[in-house]
């Protein structure tokens, strides 16, 4: 029996992806994979039986991912799999951030009482919340990935003009896109020219924290409408409540409350409301078992945050899955190795990420636990494992 450990609750839906063999529960002991949402890891003893943890979600701020790529645990995400929930909320934010519907919902509850005035005093005090509409406006996005594709996409269908910037866009993101999305290579670029702006990219502090400050909206139009739902440090707060103090941002719509955001005038604060709906949490719960399970069972890795993407499919009964450092000569000392113990290779596949690689052989026997303990004493080596 397989443990996978849960620390927080999953949909339910994984009951049917997870066979008999596994034991899917939230008080499980020595669980080889462990399946999370936003539960913070950061200092959460790990468990030495561990291989693979997984979030049902694409964030993975609450997870010591580079400590984990050090201790030969693989930490997945699900990119892509609350997309489509992502996408229509920042919809229903250009129309917030367009039409004063928040004000206006909440001057209506101040009619309460009015009896048969109720209907006069809507039709006079009505005009304080003329908005705009859409139709026309550009639209940049900056981010052009699975989220930001389909929003992208979505605002040209809605007659919006769209800019995109996305400095590392790929060849599959940018098939995605509709051929009307014009892609600039400058920030600078999409912020002077754009009536929304909408942040669709992953939060590294160390890269991009506060990427819209002063600076960068100092060149943006007046009144500009911004739109975040992907993390709440991509913006300076103190920065965009002097923008919309001063109305240069017209509207700040964000996804991510903070105690200085909360009451202020022209700022919408959204509860994380981005992923929450039920098709999007049995989304990313489906695939975040499935790619759990599949490393589990066979070692292919899809979707890794701290080490490379590398599947191969069965060719023998038995396989080695190396995780090692990626540095030269290592797949010649593995090979080596490997043949050292008498061990004749199949097939084998490689594939490496920044400071760290993956190997998968397929081998034509049995691997002994020694033989096993000789290949993981190997320099470089981080964890191998016999499936």
């Amino acid at each position: 029996m397989k443990n996978v450990l849960t620390l927080n609750s999953i949909s339910p839906v994984i009951n049917d992806i997870f066979d008999s063999s596994y034991n899917v529960a939230s008080d499980v002991e020595n669980p080889v994979g462990i399946m999370l949402r936003s539960f913070k890891m950061h200092d959460y003893t790990l468990n030495e039986n561990t291989i693979a943890i997984a979030r049902a979600g694409a964030g993975t701020n609450n997870i010591p991912v580079d400590e984990y790529a050090k201790q030969g645990v693989v930490v997945f995400n699900t990119p892509g799999a609350n997309a489509n929930a992502v996408k229509e909320l920042v919809l229903l934010s250009l129309l917030l951030g367009s039409r004063k519907v928040v004000d206006s919902i909440e001057w209506v509850k101040t009619l309460k009482g009015k009896g048969d005035e109720v209907s006069k005093l809507v039709e006079k005090g009505k005009s304080n919340f003329v908005g705009g509409e859409i139709k026309g406006k550009k639209l940049g996005v900056i981010g052009l990935g699975a989220i930001g594709a389909m929003v992208a996409n979505s605002a040209i269908a809605l007659g919006m003009q769209v800019i995109g910037y996305d400095p590392f866009l790929s060849v599959n993101a940018a098939l995605r896109l509709s051929s009307d999305v014009k892609v600039v290579s400058e920030l600078d670029d999409l912020a002077k020219s754009c009536d929304y702006i909408t942040i669709h990219i992953p939060y590294i502090a160390s890269q991009n924290k506060g990427i819209i400050n002063s600076g960068l909206i100092r060149k943006m139009k007046d009144g500009v409408v911004i739109i975040n739902l992907a993390r709440g440090e991509l913006v300076d707060n103190a920065d965009i409540i002097k923008a919309t103090e001063s109305g240069k941002v017209g509207r700040y719509v964000v996804d991510f409350p903070a105690d200085e955001l909360i009451d202020i005038p022209n700022v919408i604060c959204i509860p994380h409301l981005g992923a929450s709906t039920p098709e999007a949490e049995d989304n990313c719960a489906i695939m975040a078992a499935k790619q759990l399970i599949e490393y589990i069972e066979n070692g292919n890795v899809v979707n890794s945050v701290n080490y490379p993407s590398c599947s191969m499919p069965r060719t023998t009964a038995h396989r080695l899955v190396f995780l090692h450092k990626n540095i030269s000569n290592m797949l010649a000392q593995i090979t080596g190795a490997v043949g050292n113990e008498g061990i004749n290779i199949n097939n084998l596949t490689n594939q490496s990420k920044g400071d760290y690689a993956i190997t998968i052989m397929d081998v034509e026997k049995e691997v002994s636990a020694s033989a096993l303990s000789h290949l993981a004493s190997v320099d470089g080596i981080i964890k191998v494992r016999a499936l």
